[in-house]
């Protein structure tokens, strides 16, 4: 059983808990929070054995086995690389950093000390997506020529860490990597990119609009928005069909997958399986030696120079940027 801290008392680990609990081979043992009486407060409503006033104390903690961060995305890096010089592994929320660099140093670490580092993109870890890109790859649709995806919610109030420049917020971060991750699974890591975005009061981009040229030809092209009412979707044309997902990131929200062809579309099964459970069994699994993390340096890589290469586009040069 891997013993597993939360880094923090944010809001996303209510599902890594329920997670935890249903099984998977990770317990959740210990919280860490910048204030103790907070985050004694926590343990004690999620029924945690340890609460630590510090980041730092959780770390310490030599009944600790691995810790997630989901921290804001400004801080990933910073104790991401903590994290893992106290011998922990660490599965960090997504997106990791939209700084390669970043990348590159906090995975050279962790292979470095024999430990799992991986990027919190749960619904990599659904059986849908694993179906969805088996049909592309074995042409259900032929060869892919257009592959455009969508993520929006409107975000509550702008005191919301998410609209904090400082904390490298913004819809590309939060809602576009999704889009730029399953454009970059189904249809390769682009060539160029294109971005544009609006900026909100804060500085952050409310919305944000990519195109990714992709391998022999194909386009990828997606719409992140803090301002457009909820929706996903995630769409694949190719030259004999249309793949349509409506419901590819936040699987639990319920939708069909399509493939139409000839003008008729027939839905595809999808096994049924939690978003989080998967995630932390692969989580263990890794740091037992026993599978590869279904996410590593590569694709946190890959994601980071798309993110780097759409936001220089997008607020610096004006203009594609070549990946």
């Amino acid at each position: 059983m891997l013993r597993l801290g939360l880094l923090s008392t944010a809001n996303i680990n209510r599902r890594i808990l329920a997670a935890a609990a249903s099984g998977g081979g990770v317990s959740v043992v210990a919280v860490g929070s910048r204030d103790l009486e907070r985050a004694e407060a926590y343990a004690r409503e999620h029924g945690l054995e340890r609460a630590h006033g510090s980041y730092d104390a959780l770390l310490a903690d030599e009944e600790v086995d691995a810790v997630y961060v989901s921290l804001p995305n400004g801080l990933h890096h910073e104790w991401t690389l903590r994290a893992l010089r106290a011998g922990k592994h660490v599965l960090c929320e997504k997106p990791y950093s939209r700084h390669p660099a970043e990348v590159e140093e906090a995975f050279a670490l962790a292979e470095g000390s024999g430990l799992v580092l991986t990027e919190a993109f749960m619904y990599r870890h659904h059986p849908q997506t694993d179906l969805v890109a088996g049909l592309v790859r074995d042409g259900a649709i032929g060869r892919p020529r257009l592959l455009r995806a969508a993520f929006s919610f409107v975000l509550p109030s702008l005191e919301d860490v998410r609209a904090d420049p400082a904390l490298d917020g913004g819809s590309l971060m939060d809602l576009g990597c999704y889009c730029v991750s399953a454009i970059r699974l189904l249809g390769g890591e682009p060539e160029s990119v294109v971005g544009e975005q609006v900026l909100g009061p804060t500085g952050v981009d409310m919305s944000f609009e990519g195109e990714l040229q992709l391998p022999g030809g194909a386009v990828g092209s997606f719409r992140c928005s803090f301002l457009d009412p909820q929706h996903q979707a995630l769409e694949v044309v190719g030259e004999e069909g249309t793949l349509r997902v409506q419901a590819p990131w936040r699987v639990d929200w319920g939708g069909d997958v399509l493939v139409e062809r000839d003008g008729e579309a027939t839905p595809v099964d999808v096994p049924e399986a939690g978003l989080y459970e998967a995630e932390l069994a692969n989580l263990a699994g890794a740091a037992a030696g026993v599978v590869e993390p279904l996410l590593g340096r590569e694709d946190a890589l890959g994601q980071a120079r798309a993110i780097d290469a759409l936001y220089r586009s997008a607020a610096e040069e004006g203009r594609p940027v070549e990946l």
